[in-house]
């Protein structure tokens, strides 16, 4: 079994949204050991919302049902979609698989830019209606920069978890198994997590 980490590594030079705390680490030596303080956001590099992210009720991020963040997942390579994902670029394509991660054309970049590829809210109708349970996708956010928040409420009431900012730029589109965790703070709207991918297929 192929572990893939598609996890972006977190650090004082770190993505961060505009108007987010960015990353700080400060370690010190206190002579037998050595410590460190952090300081950042709860969405900070690659994490998962909870529904009281946007809807400001609901569960936080230590009550998120597990299995929606565990299991079969599918990778779609949805590059030539431009800024903005509609319906029409994953209709058909997501197979009844509860775990969509989108592999944008911001996969490999390093810094921010305001048309990051999201989604649109015809697009998330579409995933709540074939019942995802958790979707990802490797930008900023799973809605655009100017956006009011419809798309995360879409999701969210539907019990579809979001994952932003992965790395997918080394990920071919196919089946999976994902496994992502989020820190178990309670009582917050999200956390950063360790998201990995199991690759049968990538056996020798």
């Amino acid at each position: 079994m192929t572990i893939i980490d598609i996890t972006r590594p977190l650090a004082g030079d770190s993505l961060a949204y505009p108007g987010d705390t960015a990353p700080h680490f400060t370690q010190r030596d206190s002579g037998l050991y050595l410590i460190s303080d952090i300081r950042l956001s709860s969405h900070s590099g690659t994490h998962i919302d909870a529904p009281v992210h946007y809807l400001k009720t609901g569960l936080t991020i230590d009550e998120l049902p597990l299995p929606h963040l565990v299991g079969p997942c599918r990778v779609l390579d949805v590059s030539n979609a431009g800024p903005f994902i509609d319906a029409s670029h994953i209709k058909g394509r997501t197979g009844g698989v509860p775990r969509i991660l989108l592999k944008t054309a911001f996969s490999g970049c390093t810094s921010f830019r305001e048309d990051y590829p999201s989604l649109t809210k015809d697009a998330a109708e579409y995933l709540t209606k074939t019942g995802t349970q958790c979707v990802g996708i490797d930008s900023f956010s799973i809605e655009a920069v100017d956006c009011d928040g419809t798309v995360h409420r879409e999701l969210l009431s539907h019990g579809c978890l979001i994952i932003e900012l992965l790395d997918l730029s080394h990920v071919p589109e196919g089946d999976y198994t994902q496994v992502a965790l989020p820190l178990r703070l309670t009582g917050l709207d999200g956390a950063p997590a360790r998201v990995i991918l199991l690759d049968k297929d990538g056996c020798d």
